[in-house]
């Protein structure tokens, strides 16, 4: 993750650059400020609980001493789901997942930069067939990418044919890795579950599905949790990809997520540039959260 000033990091920076003893006030700064960066009450208090037995255990006096306890909580809460992508399977297929507007398909074309870094041959598959448009985005991204395409042979085909004939190119052609579009609502009656699901058995019937990537917009916090409840009960989500989540984001939304989907977060976003998509490493947030 690219090193930058996170706006949300402020809070912190001033807390520990302010009187040098631990006083009430520090600790009422410091829930303030947890509040403030969206980790949510139950998260806060549950730190909070921890700072305080940490400080009395160590005998810690000084506000600069607590900076480092509570880079190392915050950490630890990160680090307790396994942000790994499974990627072992040849071709490793990988669904992404999630509401529209969230910027899923420009996602898909930032993770294909990212893996191609690894010298990986990648296919992706364009199987958000209900919009036009979508098929058009990501084969901009793709050129962008520099990876191969699959789209649809016309328009409003059938989403699960696209993503069979990703799967079936991607076997006999050998690529490494499939990514395959899908649609954030659907225009017509039919159930948008009902159609993921149509579109997993598909591609089971050629090769298993690694991973499926639920994208989320960092910016819309809780209510943008709430919008994707239905992927993450139905669509088999095994990881979460954010993006937005520049200065304008509220870091503890990163911890309350994983806590409340129980799934790890396994890629982030924090801008508009390919190569604005990266791993996700608990370690490095929580230096850049806390400073």
């Amino acid at each position: 993750m690219a090193e930058r000033s996170w706006s949300f990091s402020k809070a912190f920076r001033s807390i520990f650059s302010g009187p040098e003893l631990i006083t009430e006030e520090t600790w009422d700064d410091l829930e303030s400020a947890l509040i403030t960066a969206d980790f949510g009450p139950d998260i806060t208090d549950s730190i909070l609980d921890q700072l305080r037995a940490d400080v009395e255990r160590h005998r810690v006096t000084e506000v600069k001493q607590m900076r480092g306890m509570l880079r190392d909580a915050i950490e630890e809460r990160l680090a307790a789901h396994d942000p790994t992508l499974r990627l072992s399977e040849r071709p490793a297929v990988i669904l992404v997942v999630g509401v529209n507007g969230v910027g899923k398909t420009t996602t898909i074309g930032k993770f294909a930069n990212y893996l191609t870094a690894f010298d990986k041959k990648i296919l992706v598959g364009a199987a958000d067939t209900f919009r036009a448009a979508a098929v058009e985005q990501l084969g901009t991204w793709a050129e962008r990418a520099g990876v191969d395409i699959v789209k649809p042979q016309q328009q409003g085909q059938d989403p699960a044919s696209v993503a069979f004939q990703t799967v079936e190119r991607a076997k006999n052609e050998g690529y490494d890795i499939a990514i395959i579009d899908t649609a954030g609502r659907l225009q017509t009656k039919g159930g948008l579950m009902d159609e993921l699901a149509k579109v997993r058995r598909v591609i089971e019937k050629q090769a298993p599905v690694a991973e499926v990537l639920l994208v989320l917009d960092a910016t819309t916090g809780q209510n943008g949790l709430a919008q994707a409840e239905a992927f993450i009960e139905h669509a088999g989500v095994t990881g979460l990809v954010l993006t937005k989540l520049d200065g304008s984001a509220k870091g503890g939304f990163v911890l309350s997520v994983q806590q409340k989907t129980g799934l790890p977060i396994k890629l982030v976003g924090q801008g508009e540039g390919i190569g604005d998509l990266t791993g996700f490493t608990p370690h490095v947030f929580a230096q850049q959260l806390v400073g």
